[in-house]
């Protein structure tokens, strides 16, 4: 008799890098590293459901797609529950079952000397970072139990929560919190063969990493990073895709940094994402890729002696 583990991986399996016949939800979907995991994933054969809170962003990408039925847009924040849950509740009630999520929606948050920083800027910048993660585990953990199949749960980590010096405060907290959420429902949900990783990016050229500063990134990426180029949303979602498949079946509670040799370097992040010193000059909340305008106030504070 075969061992149950070698029964499960002989069930249904997928070809190398493929999804076929899966379904994958993936929130943040609609750019950046979220919108390019969504064309990988569908590339590779899944049925995707995508939540943004950037409407228009989720427009233009199921227009780009053209993937017909395959793809879904809801519009979702990921830091309410009830947006959570019923952006799981489409997957289930559209393609009956849920295999991969990608927890991957994101803001800047709160920035600014830690002297200045709002409580509720910095208790938004965890409900979105942090709290959402556990909300999409939290939700796609109970659909892929009740389907009794496993799956996999990757979330958006970043190589500034394993580190200083790699990010604001509030994000490099919340990020750290996400990795550690990983490692935790990556031992409690094993019985039930659902895979939990996280994906620790360095600097990637998205709007949420570059916003305006683009031109500034290749004279300033040899000052942060070994690797000679910055990493692309396409980098990120190979890892993804490889985390979501098959191929990656007895990789759980990792938390993988792609990040171009940056934190084996020594991260000095702050020249490239913050060139003109604004976290130094502003304190505020910055949205991304949201939609929403970024929140900032002028301070006016003596110079360190």
């Amino acid at each position: 008799m075969l061992p149950l583990s070698m029964v499960a991986r002989m069930n249904a399996p997928t070809p190398a890098g493929r999804l076929d016949g899966r379904v994958a939800v993936v929130t943040g979907g609609a750019s950046g590293i979220g919108r390019a995991t969504v064309l990988r994933f569908l590339e590779a054969g899944a049925r995707v459901v995508v939540g943004d809170l950037n409407v228009d962003n989720g427009g233009r990408l199921v227009d780009e797609a053209a993937a017909g039925d395959r793809l879904r847009f809801v519009p979702t924040d990921v830091a309410e529950e009830s947006s959570v849950e019923a952006l799981v509740g489409t997957a289930t009630e559209a393609f009956g079952r849920l295999d991969v999520m990608f927890n991957n929606a994101g803001v800047g948050g709160a920035f600014g000397p830690i002297t200045e920083i709002d409580v509720a800027a910095w208790d938004r910048t965890f409900a979105v970072l942090t709290r959402s993660v556990f909300l999409g585990t939290k939700h796609a953990a109970r659909a892929m139990i009740d389907h009794g199949a496993g799956g996999s749960i990757v979330n958006t980590a970043s190589v500034a929560g394993l580190g200083g010096g790699a990010g604001p405060q509030a994000y490099s907290a919340a990020k750290a919190g996400v990795v550690n959420l990983t490692y935790n429902t990556a031992v409690e949900l094993a019985a039930h063969r659902i895979r939990v990783n996280a994906i620790c990016p360095g600097f990637v050229i998205t709007p949420l990493a570059v916003g305006r500063n683009e031109a500034l990134v290749g004279e300033k990426i040899a000052v942060v990073q070994p690797w000679p180029e910055p990493g692309q949303p396409a980098d990120i979602a190979a890892l993804a895709l490889w985390l979501a498949s098959d191929e990656s079946v007895f990789v759980s509670g990792e938390a993988i940094r792609a990040d171009g040799a940056m934190l084996a370097a020594g991260p000095r992040m702050a020249g490239l994402t913050d060139p003109h010193g604004a976290f130094r000059r502003y304190a505020g909340y910055a949205e991304g890729s949201t939609g929403r305008a970024t929140e900032k106030r002028r301070l006016d504070l003596p110079t360190p002696s």
